[in-house]
């Protein structure tokens, strides 16, 4: 599915505009073009500074900020690479810790479109390749890349020394394209197809750190190391972490640590701080001490990952005392982490839109006890689960009773809100969705 990016910015349109008529218009793997492609520019990915490079399911975002935070509380600087963007695709590359100009993004995207002639780069790798031009001329004490899908075939993946690897929870997502018939790579069960395409990150002598997998899926993952001759630090060997008297402690070969719980919503985050402590715990290109990690815990904010909304021109439209929480969360183990952070409180007003090739049924489900009403609504511009077929699963699939349909978000909470009383909303389904509702409270990340 084709990535969709503006820009208010006339120069950074520009060039969009011209990636979108250049670009295959679809996901495509490989590392032919983006080698290609860096190597016309002077293979700028081979002057970073030390790099952390994290792929995953679920998680991987936040594993990411995590990184980030800790390593400025450290007094360090640090590139970030993530993906997608929410409001503006400057999200995407965060230079020594500011996201990327106007003004240096748009040259950027001419000088690397122009390289890509006759390449017929994706739209993620012309991304990628922006963004490794843009770090490696920018000074930092490190650098954090996330995987942009999959992860043995991913763009970000000519990385070929990094400090770190890391790998975040595992599920079924994108499957049309990892789980594809592939010459030379043997056939295996679903997941344990995502193990290995995950694990492809792994790199001769740098640290595997992983967290904790289903037995066939661990193995999978520590085939793949042995042969790329990376340094394997599962999770429940190498290190461990557990959340107990309301604190996150951790142990590993140099000693433990006990740390304050994640700020972020979500009891699943411990998981993602904790791959992210073990990461920097387990390299030794920078120095980030305790205090630090402690910090990373406190600071660290990751947009549509379970956030309460805060005032805004949305939030305006419920009665006193609501509260609209977002999660751009859309596969059936980011329903799983929905569900734990909903176990203990009260039930919610879903308003929820999909892309047509997720899966509705096993998103929702874990969390279905939980809803109180459902409302279905398009994400305009992508192709998408039609509201008529989302409130179809609510009712026939998950008995529940209330399900209705609106044009759009603001619609959505005006029915909420003809309801008088204080409501919970959860706005859930599509990192696209999410983005649309942070620009309509805005609340644009910066």
């Amino acid at each position: 599915m084709p990535d969709h990016a503006t820009s208010t910015d006339p120069a950074v349109q520009a060039q969009l505009d011209r990636l979108t008529m250049l670009s295959p218009g679809k996901d495509v793997l490989g590392l032919e073009r983006i080698a290609t492609l860096l190597d016309r520019l002077g293979n700028p990915h081979h002057h970073l500074p030390p790099v952390f490079h994290v792929s995953g399911t679920n998680g991987k975002g936040s594993t990411c900020a995590f990184l980030r935070g800790a390593i400025e509380a450290a007094g360090l600087t640090a590139h970030v690479y993530s993906s997608p963007h929410l409001v503006r695709f400057n999200e995407r590359i965060r230079v020594a810790g500011r996201l990327i100009d106007d003004a240096s993004l748009s040259a950027l995207l001419s000088e690397v479109l122009d390289h890509a002639e006759g390449l017929e780069a994706s739209f993620f790798e012309v991304t990628t390749a922006v963004a490794f031009c843009a770090f490696a001329r920018t000074k930092a004490d490190a650098c954090i890349v996330e995987v942009g899908l999959g992860g043995r075939l991913d763009a970000t993946n000519v990385l070929a020394k990094p400090v770190a690897c890391g790998i975040a929870s595992l599920g079924l997502d994108h499957e049309a394209f990892l789980l594809a018939a592939e010459e030379g790579v043997p056939d295996m069960p679903p997941l344990d197809r995502i193990a290995f395409e995950k694990a492809g990150i792994a790199k001769s002598g740098a640290p595997l750190v992983t967290q904790k997998y289903s037995v066939s899926m661990a193995r999978r993952i520590a085939a793949v190391a042995t042969v790329d001759e990376a340094l394997l630090h599962p999770r429940g060997e190498s290190w461990d972490a557990a959340v107990y008297d309301g604190r996150l402690h951790y142990r590993d070969a140099v000693g433990k640590l006990n740390l304050p719980l994640p700020r972020m919503p979500g009891v699943h985050q411990a998981d993602n701080a904790a791959l992210a402590v073990a990461m920097l715990r387990h390299q030794s290109a920078i120095s980030v001490p305790e205090g630090a990690l402690s910090a990373a815990m406190e600071w660290v904010r990751w947009p549509a990952r379970m956030q309460l909304l805060a005032a805004g021109p949305l939030t305006k439209l419920l009665p006193d005392r609501s509260n609209i929480w977002l999660d751009g969360g859309h596969n059936p183990d980011a329903g799983a982490a929905i569900a734990r952070t909903l176990e203990n409180g009260a039930p919610v007003h879903v308003i929820i839109g999909m892309l047509q090739n997720k899966d509705a049924l096993g998103f929702l489900a874990p969390f279905a006890p939980k809803i109180e009403t459902l409302t279905a609504v398009p994400i305009a511009g992508h192709e998408h689960h039609m509201p008529t077929e989302l409130c179809d699963v609510a009712r026939t699939k998950l008995h529940i009773t209330d399900a209705r349909i609106t044009g759009d978000i603001v619609s959505a909470l005006e029915l909420l809100a003809g309801q008088q009383a204080p409501a919970n909303v959860l706005i859930c389904g599509s990192l696209y969705l999410a983005g649309e509702v942070l620009r309509l409270n805005d609340q644009v990340p910066d």
